[in-house]
């Protein structure tokens, strides 16, 4: 599948990396809290493990994105490969929680499934820059297509493999344990690709030098603050349910299997990833933020209605209703969050945006784990992230439908 012939060497080089980081990020979700779980961790102590993943990531990859243009780019990308391959190593070879504590702090793990850590800021910034404006939203949808499509091969690779290594006789423990040391190899290979990009991903040391910054932004820092507000309460309604946790939810609510989730969950990232696509068609007629609010709002009243489904075909079926519509606002928010700040502030932008996600969704896993962990209020965690969804997307409009992109209003100044 040729995503852009139009795109550069180094653009193909993060496509593919991009593909081998969601491939890991899937495998590792299926199976992390089952191996928690496994190794006799309480629920308290699994979800306040899971906040501190989240808070390290964010605090690591603040400072990393906000200097990325001084420090380089290959060089923060290198730093993230070697801490997800840190990460991964630690929770494989150790069964310690002051250990695994630490590894959740500073290194870089997923137990949503979605991106973490500095990668995909600067990877938006690079992007950003070898494309015209009006292609970008559409590069945009591809790199998540390529994502979703990676992170449902790697859910259903991580399923298939618990499950078949159960079949051979493995303790729960050892089995799961061998899909997160994967997960370390993954890191592996990301270092040896991202060794590979060249210069040109770079920009001028000496852009912006003038300029007063905060955290690397100058101009932009009143609408940056604005959007990573609202985006913290998105996340923060989306850390109730990471993938992780609707795996558990899963085996605790219907005693499904590793192999039935990570096929449930195949098919919910590949709807996810085809739904890109079109949202950058739909944002082309009606513009990003009506599409970002008007396809995220309904697919969060499917959210809800997860936990109220008598059977496990029927939960599946409205989870993936939900995911053919939930993502489509992840390309156009990307989009409009790199065209609305100056050119030497999109690494710095695109990383505090994303770390408020991150902090945001650091929160949830604290209230949401022991919930999980009780049939009888195993469904309310879907109500309360369906709930803070549908505020974000009120907000959202509320603040930002006035405001549009340079590409979206000629008349406007960048």
């Amino acid at each position: 599948m040729d995503q852009d012939p139009g795109l550069t060497r180094d653009a193909r080089l993060l496509f593919a990396t991009r593909s081998l980081r969601m491939f890991g990020y899937g495998l590792v979700s299926v199976v992390l809290v089952l191996y928690l779980a496994a190794i006799g961790m309480p629920a308290a102590a699994i979800g306040a493990l899971l906040a501190l993943t989240l808070v390290g990531d964010a605090a690591i990859s603040l400072w990393l994105t906000t200097h990325a243009d001084r420090v380089g780019r290959r060089r923060v990308l290198l730093v993230g490969a070697a801490l997800m391959c840190l990460a991964g190593t630690a929770f494989a070879a150790t069964e310690l929680f002051g250990v695994l504590l630490v590894a959740a702090t500073i290194g870089v793990i997923s137990p949503s499934g979605n991106e973490v850590g500095p990668f995909l800021a600067v990877e938006q910034a690079s992007l950003t820059e070898t494309i015209p404006g009006t292609r970008r939203t559409g590069t945009f949808a591809w790199f998540n297509l390529v994502g979703s499509f990676a992170t449902a091969l790697g859910a259903l690779a991580g399923g298939g493999l618990a499950a078949g290594l159960l079949a051979l006789g493995l303790q729960s423990a050892d089995a799961y344990r061998a899909v997160i040391l994967g997960y370390a190899l993954v890191g592996v290979g990301l270092a040896l690709l991202f060794s590979r990009l060249s210069p040109a991903i770079e920009v001028p040391g000496a852009t912006g030098t003038s300029v007063a910054r905060r955290l690397g932004l100058h101009r932009s820092q009143g609408i940056v603050v604005r959007l990573s507000a609202l985006f913290a309460l998105d996340a923060f309604g989306g850390g109730f349910v990471v993938q992780s946790l609707i795996a558990y939810w899963f085996h605790v609510r219907f005693d499904a299997d590793p192999g039935v989730i990570g096929a449930a969950l195949f098919g919910a990232n590949l709807l996810a990833g085809i739904s890109a696509l079109l949202a950058a068609r739909i944002a082309a007629r009606i513009g990003l933020i009506r599409t970002m609010v008007f396809t995220h709002l309904p697919s969060n009243v499917l959210l809800i209605a997860v936990p109220l489904m008598p059977s496990l075909p029927l939960a599946i079926a409205v989870l993936l209703a939900r995911f053919s519509i939930s993502q489509m606002d992840v390309p156009t928010r990307q989009s409009y969050t790199m065209a609305v700040v100056d050119p030497d502030e999109r690494s710095a932008a695109a990383g505090v945006t994303g770390i408020a996600r991150s902090v945001g969704a650091a929160l949830s896993p604290l209230a949401s784990a022991p919930l999980i962990g009780g049939v009888a209020l195993a469904g309310v965690p879907f109500v309360i992230a369906g709930s803070l969804k549908i505020a974000y997307d009120l907000l959202l409009y509320r603040s930002f439908a006035t405001l549009p992109t340079p590409e979206e209003d000629s008349t406007a100044v960048r």
